[in-house]
């Protein structure tokens, strides 16, 4: 069993290249479902997710390469249109798959997705909209079907900005004859960039990073090459952990928009930043101030994937913060794992309230989903002592050999 071993507390320090988006590479990849070519994408990062969605596409039929960064996947001959328990069990995302699959084969069927245990994440509203682009779906046993049975174009108003259902109906309506319209679609950077990834190879989609996206159906998609985003919560998340230990960061390939939902948040705690084209300098305080109150929210809203690591730097915070969770029901887990350190972190609800401490002790903990993984991890490098980190498979999901990326910073970090 492999876990982290982390030292005392020591300023981090240091520059650190931010890798592609996970967020933005995995509906990617599954999009590649519908290219009748060459997929070539770059800033692709090793990721466990990464890693069980290339297995997906190889056992559709793909064939996939990879060279460093570098992704390749030729899928000229997808031939199957199921997807097997054993990989939609790793992966929540891959949901999405649905749409994408039934649209190039005409049929798919899915076993119900898993992942970490955050909350429901129900699938209705991606159902809903598959049916209301002329697919047959339903269930059988444990898996979810869909059978473009009547394609048609469709005005689509979502009762939430859902990321996943957005992604679902974009991939679905691709290829339907007429023009579909999704209202009150999700607005994260990573839906743009699936729009830019297909656009590119020959989609007509309109209005991505806004509430009314529109879907112009094509014949069908050609080779295409793209580079994937930055990864924003990989950002917000070392800052979390320079907040915490204090000292001096610099990310480089980093979209400095993105930042912006954060930004606020680390400005009061009392962080400064020099941003440059692509990159930006982050100075935090000796110690970071509290936050008088963090409510996630879908973007451009404060979002629930910083909400752990930026918890995890209040537990030093001279002051009391109050965080309000309203995106995933069971995503306050970590607290308890903060608390061994000796945080004071009060759960009720929706609402977590953190009283800074003035110093962290040692412990040793585990990782409860992957960015309550990172949380665990900058409580650590805060703590006084040695810490030990279990169940770190969790963190591989999402963040490409996290103790290389701290090292770099300067942590006294190491992989046992």
């Amino acid at each position: 069993m492999q876990m982290l071993e982390i030292n005392s507390k020591r300023q981090l320090n240091g520059s650190l290249k931010i890798h592609g988006a996970k967020n933005s590479v995995l509906p990617i990849l599954c999009a590649t479902v519908l290219v009748n070519g060459v997929s070539v994408i770059h800033k692709c990062p090793y990721l466990s997710d990464v890693e069980v969605t290339l297995n997906i596409l190889k056992y559709l039929g793909a064939r996939v390469y990879r060279s460093g960064e570098t992704v390749v996947v030729d899928s000229r001959n997808i031939s199957r249109s199921n997807i097997l328990e054993q990989y939609m069990s790793e992966l929540r995302s891959s949901i999405i798959f649905l749409g994408a699959l039934a649209s190039r084969t005409g049929e798919a069927c899915l076993f119900l997705p898993g992942g970490c245990e955050i909350g429901l994440r129900p699938i209705d509203l991606h159902l809903k909209g598959l049916k209301s682009l002329g697919y047959n779906v339903f269930t059988n046993g444990h898996d979810v079907c869909a059978v473009r049975e009547n394609p048609q174009s469709a005005e689509i108003v979502l009762p939430f900005p859902s990321v996943g259902a957005t992604e679902n109906i974009i991939l679905a309506s691709v290829f339907n004859k007429g023009k579909t319209t999704v209202i009150n679609a999700a607005r994260e950077p990573e839906i743009a960039d699936l729009a830019s990834f297909l656009n590119k190879a020959g989609a007509k989609i309109y209005g991505a990073s806004t509430p009314t996206i529109t879907i112009e159906g094509v014949d069908s998609l050609h080779s295409v090459e793209h580079t994937v985003i930055p990864d924003r919560i990989l950002a917000s998340t070392m800052i979390s952990a320079c907040a915490a230990c204090s000292g001096k960061i610099e990310l480089s390939d980093v979209d400095v928009s993105h930042l912006l939902p954060t930004k606020a948040v680390f400005e009061e705690m009392g962080c400064s930043f020099k941003t440059l084209k692509s990159s930006i300098i982050v100075k935090a305080p000796k110690r970071p101030n509290r936050v008088r109150f963090i409510e996630t929210m879908a973007y451009p809203g404060f979002p629930t994937d910083s909400q752990a690591p930026v918890m995890a730097a209040l537990t030093v915070a001279n002051g009391t913060s109050v965080i309000k969770e309203n995106i995933f029901e069971n995503r306050f887990r970590h607290a308890e794992q903060l608390n061994l350190f000796g945080a004071d972190i009060t759960v009720n609800d929706k609402f977590a309230i953190v009283n800074g401490v003035s110093q962290l002790h040692n412990a040793d903990a585990k990782c409860t989903d992957l960015r309550g993984g990172a949380a665990v991890v900058i409580a650590a490098l805060t703590a006084d002592g040695k810490s030990r980190i279990r169940d770190i498979h969790h963190i591989d999901r999402g963040y490409e050999k996290i103790e290389n990326q701290l090292s770099q910073l300067g942590a006294d970090i190491k992989r046992i």
